[in-house]
C-alpha cells in the first residue's frame, strides 16, 4: 500500500508539473496570437476522392505481394489502358461533348460526416458542406452522411435536421450510415434519410425527450437563505434550480415535454411512414439487426462496406468543410494530447504494480 501512495505522489506531482508548464505555454501563445487572430469561422473545403484512395492502397499492397514482373506488366496495362481513356475524353471534348459516347456518365457519391455532441457543435460545418455540395449536385448523384449522435438539445438537432432536408427539397438521393449511435436527435436527423444502413451492433431510436434538474431549495431554506425568482408572464419560469417549484409549474412543464414528444412523432412518421410509431416511439432503443425488423433503418451494412461498393459504379468523394487553426489552437490541441496520453500511461503504471504487488 506505501509502495502504491508512493508511486501515485510521484505520478500526481509529474502530472501537475506537465499540466502547469502546459497552461503557461498557452496563455503565453494567446497573449502573442490575439494581437493578429483572424476570425474563427474562416475556413476552407478538403476534398478527396476515395476512389484514389482505394487505388493506391490496391496498389501499395500488390507491389509488396505480387510477382515484380507481375506487377509490372498489371501496371502498363493500367497505365495503357488510362491513355486510350483520356484520348477519346480528349476527341468527345473536341466534338462538343462531356465524354465518350461508350462511356456512360457516371453517379458522384459526396460523403459528408456528422459526428454529433449534446449541443450538436458540428453543425457548421455540416450547413457549409451542405451549400458547396448542392451548388452542382443533381437528382443523378448521392449524398452519404456519416452520422454519428447520441443526440442533445432539440432546437440544435433541429437545426441540423433542417439541413438534411435541403439535400431532400434539391432532389438529391440522400443516404445516412450509422456505424455506432444514431438516438434521440441522432434519429431525428437520421429519419429524412431515403436510405438508412446500419452497423449490425449500432443503436438506433430513443424517439422521446428527457429533461431533468437539480433543485436546492431546500439546502438554502436549512441555511436562511431566500432565493427570489421574478417573472411576467405565469409560465415564464416553470421549473427552477434555486427556487420552490410549485405542482403547477411541474405540470405546465410535463405538457411541454410531451408537445415535444408529440413533434418528434410527427416528424419520424412524416418521413418514414413505414415505422410503427405506437412501438417505437417509446423513448428505447434498438441494435442495428433489431432496428431493421421494426422498420428503423433500411439496411444492415457499414459505412466502409457502403462507400466501397459504391466506388464501383461511382466517382466517391468525401467532402469537409475544416476551420483554419491559430497557433494558439493548434498547441491547446497538443496540450490536451499530451496531458491524456500522461494521465492514461502513469494511470496505466500505477494500476499495473499495485495488482503486481498483490
Amino acid at each position: 500500500m506505501v509502495d502504491f501512495l508512493a508511486s501515485y505522489g510521484l505520478f500526481l506531482a509529474k502530472a501537475l508539473t506537465v499540466v502547469g508548464a502546459i497552461i503557461l505555454v498557452i496563455v503565453a501563445v494567446a497573449a502573442v496570437s490575439s494581437r493578429n487572430k483572424k476570425d474563427s469561422k474562416e475556413g476552407y473545403l478538403s476534398i478527396h476522392s476515395m476512389n484514389e484512395t482505394l487505388e493506391d492502397m490496391e496498389h501499395a499492397l500488390k507491389e509488396v505481394v505480387l510477382d515484380r514482373e507481375v506487377y509490372k506488366q498489371q501496371l502498363k496495362a493500367e497505365e495503357k489502358q488510362e491513355k486510350e481513356e483520356a484520348k477519346a475524353r480528349k476527341k468527345a471534348l473536341k466534338k462538343g461533348k462531356a465524354q465518350p459516347e461508350s462511356e456512360p456518365e457516371r453517379k458522384r457519391v459526396f460523403v459528408l460526416d456528422f459526428d454529433g455532441d449534446i449541443k450538436a457543435s458540428e453543425l457548421e460545418p455540416l450547413r457549409e458542406e451542405i451549400t458547396a455540395v448542392l451548388t452542382m449536385a443533381t437528382e443523378n448523384d448521392e449524398v452519404v452522411i456519416r452520422l454519428e449522435s447520441p443526440g442533445g438539445m432539440v432546437h440544435s438537432y433541429g437545426l441540423a435536421s433542417s439541413q438534411l432536408e435541403r439535400i431532400k427539397r434539391h432532389g438529391v438521393p440522400l443516404t445516412v450510415c450509422v456505424d455506432k449511435v444514431a438516438a434521440s436527435g441522432g434519429y431525428m436527423m437520421a429519419c429524412l434519410a431515403d436510405k438508412i444502413v446500419a452497423a449490425p451492433f449500432s443503436i438506433l431510436g430513443s424517439i422521446g425527450v428527457v429533461a431533468q434538474l437539480p433543485n436546492f431549495h431546500r439546502l438554502l431554506k436549512k441555511h436562511d437563505i431566500d432565493y427570489e425568482v421574478l417573472t411576467a408572464g405565469e409560465y415564464k419560469r416553470t421549473l427552477t434550480v434555486m427556487g420552490e417549484n410549485t405542482e403547477k409549474g411541474r405540470q405546465k412543464f410535463i405538457e411541454e415535454l410531451e408537445d415535444t414528444h408529440n413533434l418528434f412523432k410527427e416528424f419520424v412518421g412524416e418521413f418514414r411512414p413505414q415505422v410503427d410509431l405506437d412501438k417505437v416511439a417509446t423513448g428505447e432503443v434498438w441494435f442495428g439487426r433489431r432496428a431493421l425488423d421494426v422498420n428503423l433503418i433500411d439496411e444492415i451494412s457499414t459505412s466502409d462496406e457502403y462507400l466501397t461498393q459504391a466506388c464501383e459504379d461511382a466517382d466517391v468523394y468525401t467532402v469537409r468543410y475544416e476551420y483554419k487553426k491559430t497557433l494558439q489552437d493548434r498547441i491547446s490541441d497538443l496540450s490536451i494530447k499530451t496531458t491524456d496520453t500522461l494521465f492514461t500511461k502513469w494511470a496505466g503504471r500505477i494500476l499495473n504494480s499495485h495488482l503486481l504487488a498483490k
